[in-house]
């Protein structure tokens, strides 16, 4: 495609509720499908919600929330994303969303690609939980590391402060990515948050001379005085840090960001711009210097166990974070 209708979803969770969270989604992804929409990103672990909780609480206070959330993530496959993949079947579009991703009793920061027939081709899991996140999700592996072609282009997505590892962005770069999906919880940790999103999101897309769609996530009122109440937590570092936008290959901002609320950012990405940035400055061509400067990255998918002397020794037994693309 020359032009991709896109659409950065700025929308709140029901909260701790994961069906009624995929209900909210499947809604939505009808409604942007009814506007043109070919393509869409959605929120860090939107479903059922991101661990809020988490940042508020005491390790040792956080049992009874972590079990909640633990109880409603989501498994992969399931009825859950196969009512997403028809979603975006239907509407013939792209979707890129965030996951809780229980396998057995551990939690994922889990990013999904469908493709506009409403097949998954991308699970991928966050590289490392932030600060108050690693005592929720567990770490992921670079098997997701990479771009993948769809219906709209190559996308590539990475999760919040994978943002700030310039050799995963560097990973996407080099794989060729035409559009990037980007991810942040929203609603928290204030105007700093926000601000510091935008430059990092902003910087990528000078970087990987692509279009970036970031989502952030929304908590209304109600929602944080109901999570303050949960958890007797503050609500202040529940609160804005929203920043919901597109960003085109020369890192300006298409249209006007999401900052508060619910809403959608939706613009036309002209893919002719990104051979115009990289005219100028190809990091994965002419502006490289891979002779000086080049990535390693393994690609494996991590493997619990190694049965050795068994048939077929020496090779792993299938990873349970599953295949890649399905």
């Amino acid at each position: 495609m020359s032009t991709v209708k896109a659409a950065a979803v700025q929308i709140s969770p029901v909260l701790y509720s994961r069906a009624g969270t995929v209900e909210k989604v499947v809604n939505k992804i009808r409604e942007l499908g009814a506007k043109g929409v070919q393509f869409a990103t959605f929120p860090e672990t939107l479903i059922p919600y991101y661990p809020y909780f988490s940042f508020v609480q005491a390790p040792y206070q956080m049992g009874k929330e972590h079990q909640r959330l633990l109880n409603e993530a989501v498994t992969v496959p399931s009825a859950e994303t196969d009512a997403i993949g028809a979603a975006a079947r239907e509407a013939n579009m792209v979707v890129s969303i965030g996951v809780n991703e229980r396998d057995g009793h551990s939690l994922y920061n889990t990013q999904l690609l469908f493709d506009a027939d409403g097949r998954l081709i991308q699970r991928r899991r966050k590289l490392t939980p932030t600060y108050h996140e690693r005592m929720v999700w567990g770490q992921g592996d670079a098997s997701g590391l990479r771009a993948v072609d769809s219906a709209v282009g190559r996308i590539g997505q990475l999760a919040c402060w994978e943002h700030y590892l310039p050799l995963a962005r560097y990973a996407l770069i080099a794989d060729g990515e035409q559009i990037h999906s980007a991810m942040y919880p929203g609603s928290f940790a204030g105007p700093l948050f926000a601000e510091q999103t935008e430059i990092n999101v902003r910087q990528h897309a000078l970087e990987s001379a692509c279009f970036v769609v970031v989502a952030t996530a929304w908590l209304d009122p109600e929602q944080q005085a109901r999570i303050a109440a949960d958890t007797g937590g503050p609500i202040g570092p529940i609160s804005g840090g929203c920043f919901t936008a597109i960003i085109d290959p020369d890192g300006r901002i298409v249209g006007e960001p999401l900052r508060s609320g619910e809403g959608e950012v939706i613009a036309d990405l002209d893919l002719s711009l990104i051979e115009a940035r990289k005219r100028l400055m190809d990091a994965r061509g002419h502006y490289s210097r891979p002779e000086l400067l080049s990535l390693r990255i393994d690609r494996s998918q991590t493997a619990y166990v190694h049965d050795v002397g068994a048939p077929g020794e020496g090779r792993a037994a299938e990873s349970a974070n599953g295949p890649t693309q399905v």
